[in-house]
């Protein structure tokens, strides 16, 4: 029997080349998910988006948070305070630019989606503070 989670079938996981990536993601979406960068601080898309729906992995179309999670934290990034599942999305110790982070990174295809804090809302006081290329948004209709 298939692995399951609150949405469905877990989809097996993705793996592609640099070069498949490249030609499905924009320079932006590439640079983010696979080279672990960053967009700057409230100029992603998503940042101000407050439509009801669900945030997709940019990547590979996976199901990652919806807009019930979603809150303003003023960090500049879309923030959530939790994923839509727990096997949604993997997190792994991030000591780079001199600072002890948790990445988080999709589970299904691993593009790198931002990063997790201990300082958001209840019930979970965690904020994943997510980037804006790294997420598809649909919309609830």
């Amino acid at each position: 029997m298939p692995e399951t989670t609150i949405t469905g079938t877990k989809p097996a996981k993705i793996e592609k080349t640099d070069a498949e990536w490249r030609a499905i993601l924009t320079p932006e979406q590439y640079h983010v998910m696979r080279e672990k960068g960053t967009e700057r601080p409230f100029t992603g898309v998503l940042t101000n988006n407050h439509d009801d729906g669900m945030y997709h992995c940019g990547a590979c179309d996976a199901p990652l948070f919806t807009s019930e999670t979603k809150f303003d934290s003023g960090c500049g990034w879309p923030s959530f305070y939790a994923p839509i599942s727990s096997d949604a999305v993997q997190s792994h110790e991030d000591n780079s630019y001199g600072m002890r982070r948790i990445e988080i990174t999709c589970a299904t295809c691993g593009a790198h989606l931002g990063h997790v804090f201990p300082d958001g809302p209840k019930p979970t006081g965690q904020r994943f503070c997510i980037n804006s290329a790294s997420l598809a948004f649909e919309k609830k209709s």
